[in-house]
């Protein structure tokens, strides 16, 4: 197929998952990648752009300085999106900054999310989830295991990280639960984050003025403005608390249906490493990104002209057979090295090693503490994030006997 065909004939972003398959990627996204792992891409607004399906090409784009991660040189992928140019990154957001902005807030939390650091806090996140499991015992099934278990042990550890006082988790996390809930309406979701915001602000000041052994005190010695401040503890709470909830959640239900898998998993915690890794390839939660090229950049002997966007599907790079043999089969023995679930390049996930720490630790817990685990309701009705930038379950209904 030629370029002048290829330009001819541009696709739209497939979104649609396969019926009864709350895992497989959107259906069209292996047959591109199989055919044309680079090709063009019409977005909702109209733009004439690309879009990346193949391990290579993904990985290459996401490390080459030469594509650029600004909000507002960006064209939105997905249907009902933003309509109109994005304005710039808000102070403190680094996912859509490049350097020498994201470089700076980079070098500074860099120190703080360190594998020591955080296996330094697997103590703590050993005791909150046993709180979260103690609790699900006393209440008994069946439960929404999102709203008892997948959300709140990743929503405190963030408080334990930001330094949040005890006596304001309660109010915290009830401005997070409205975030993070598909049926909470936009006036809910605005006014979540506008107290979430205004509590951030109010807690730097106090950290400002009697710092304590957290992050947030930490960064406070330092040269950041309140806004910066503010906008990082937002950036964190975000990048921390979606993204491992979801992957806590969806994890879990995958792991339901895979009972021999689960078995291995159960019989020997030593595999929670490696299975992390495998179930961050095998469901993508976080599943597309989006660059614009600066200049123009020939990528699989295509030229993307500068100014041009590029969305890249990561969870079909992370189902390419030329890099994961079998890709469709979930696998805990799996070595599942280079997995792009959290991103890859100077952007990769800052928080990468606290989601790892706290996915080892939660899922062997769950499963020990609840070894008759069982979805409450037939799978084909759990409810999913279709068309969430997060992808997951909304609710998880389980039981045990």
């Amino acid at each position: 197929m030629d370029d002048e065909l290829l330009v001819q004939s541009p696709v739209s972003l497939p979104t649609e998952r396969p019926a009864g398959c709350p895992f497989a990627p959107p259906a069209g996204l292996g047959a591109l990648r199989a055919e044309r792992p680079l090709t063009p891409m019409r977005y909702p607004d109209g733009h004439m752009g690309w879009l990346a399906t193949s391990w290579s090409t993904v990985r290459a784009i996401l490390s080459d300085p030469r594509f650029s991660a600004r909000y507002e040189l960006m064209h939105h992928p997905l249907p009902g999106g933003p309509e109109g140019p994005l304005p710039p990154a808000p102070p403190g957001d680094m996912t859509g900054m490049d350097a020498p902005e994201h470089t700076r807030y980079r070098r500074l939390l860099a120190g703080k999310f360190t594998v020591r650091r955080m296996d330094a806090l697997t103590a703590r996140l050993e005791e909150i989830t046993t709180g979260c499991l103690d609790a699900m015992e006393r209440r008994g099934g069946p439960l929404d295991l999102v709203e008892a278990f997948a959300r709140p042990v990743p929503a405190l550890m963030i408080c334990e990280l930001l330094g949040v006082p005890y006596a304001d988790r309660e109010v915290f996390q009830r401005h997070t639960a409205a975030l993070m809930d598909q049926n909470s309406s936009v006036e809910e979701m605005r006014a979540a984050w506008t107290g979430l915001q205004e509590y951030i602000r109010a807690l730097v000041s106090a950290k400002r003025a009697a710092p304590t052994d957290d992050l947030l005190s930490d960064l406070t010695t330092g040269d950041l403005t309140d806004d910066e401040l503010t906008g990082l503890g937002g950036f964190l709470l975000g990048a921390g608390l979606d993204t491992t909830a979801n992957m806590l959640a969806h994890g879990t239900f995958a792991l339901l249906g895979e009972p021999d898998q689960l078995a291995a998993l159960r019989d020997d915690p030593g595999l929670a490493a490696g299975a992390v890794e495998e179930l961050m390839r095998y469901l993508t939660v976080a599943h597309t990104t989006v660059r614009s090229a600066l200049e123009d950049v020939e990528v699989d002997g295509l030229l993307i002209r500068a100014g041009e966007t590029v969305t890249l599907s990561l969870q079909a790079a992370n189902r390419d057979p030329e890099r994961f043999p079998d890709p469709d089969a979930l696998d805990l023995s799996r070595r599942a090295v280079g997995q792009l679930g959290f991103g890859h390049g100077v952007h990769q996930c800052l928080g990468q090693q606290l989601a790892r720490v706290e996915m080892r630790v939660a899922f062997p817990a769950l499963f020990a503490r609840f070894p008759a685990l069982r979805l409450a309701v037939p799978a084909e009705e759990v409810p999913l994030r279709h068309h969430a930038n997060i992808y997951g379950v909304d609710r998880l209904p389980v039981a045990w006997d």
